[in-house]
């Protein structure tokens, strides 16, 4: 699939000459299928409306259902970038939500005018496989961002507190037994308590029919300091909020809520995303 990717400030011009090109085609590929829809749009007229060649159309979509993908992806980066942007004060459960803020807000990420387009995409996407796809790999590609954005604020917290525990000495001794043993006893524990997350998803307990309850007792215990561990850990955490996201603007897509207020994209996504508050998604 082509790259969606929007070019940062150091892209060189004919890059960015190339983004504008690929989202004015998504601009109108996405008319068309919300005037016509998916099946009735060919991917020549896609061209025609973009004012380009049909040769030229498939320099950037190898398929009509791929021309969207830069749209689906603009809002995706959009957020990812605000959690990027955000002070390293600020933890990661809060970043998350002001991206959301940012992003999903009409007249801020989104036109407000923009967002029946959206809910549109959105169904065709839910409705056709190939759509889907494309849908499934742009979500795929923004989580996998995302890991790396908070992978890199664990490292950096990570180092600023190793930094103050160790300033004014000059004299760092190599890890003892004692140290590697310790380290050693935290992964096993880290290991028991996913292995017990997993019996008791198994098994269930009465008492897991509180949402409260099952929710602290299936919390990932992710507190390692180990750097390597970061990646991995950061990843998962992507993939948490991601869906928290991914799955509000779906079933908001599915229904006939508004676009702003009680009940909007927004409102959904923040509303997921304060029920994983307690979710240890790092600093």
């Amino acid at each position: 699939m082509s790259s969606t990717t929007t070019p940062t400030p150091q892209a060189s011009l004919t890059e960015r000459r190339k983004a504008e090109t690929r989202m004015e085609i998504a601009r109108a590929a996405a008319g068309l299928f919300v005037r016509h829809g998916l099946r009735a749009t060919r991917a020549e007229d896609i061209a025609q409306a973009a004012g380009i060649a049909p040769r030229t159309f498939y320099r950037y979509f190898a398929t009509k259902e791929e021309a969207v993908a830069p749209l689906y992806a603009a809002g995706a980066q959009r957020w990812v970038e605000a959690v990027r942007a955000a002070p390293a004060a600020v933890s990661v459960a809060h970043a998350l939500e002001e991206g959301v803020r940012h992003t999903l807000t009409p007249g801020v990420g989104v036109s407000a005018s923009s967002w029946e387009w959206v809910r549109t995409l959105l169904r065709l996407a839910a409705a056709n496989p190939s759509l889907r796809r494309v849908w499934a790999e742009v979500c795929q590609d923004s989580e996998r961002m995302l890991g790396e954005v908070l992978a890199q604020r664990v490292t950096r917290a990570g180092t600023a507190t190793g930094s103050a525990a160790t300033a004014g000495d000059d004299n760092v001794a190599p890890a003892s037994q004692q140290d590697l043993a310790e380290r050693e006893s935290r992964l096993a524990d880290q290991e028991l308590s996913i292995a017990d997350s997993g019996r008791r998803l198994a098994d269930p307990e009465p008492s897991l029919a509180d949402p409260e309850r099952r929710l602290a007792d299936f919390e990932p215990r992710f507190a390692s300091p180990e750097p390597r561990f970061a990646y991995a850990e950061s990843r998962f955490a992507a993939a948490v909020a991601s869906a928290a996201v991914r799955t509000a603007l779906e079933g908001w897509a599915e229904g006939d809520g508004p676009a702003e207020g009680p009940g909007s994209p927004a409102d959904l996504a923040l509303r997921n995303l304060a029920a994983l508050r307690d979710f240890p998604f790092g600093p």
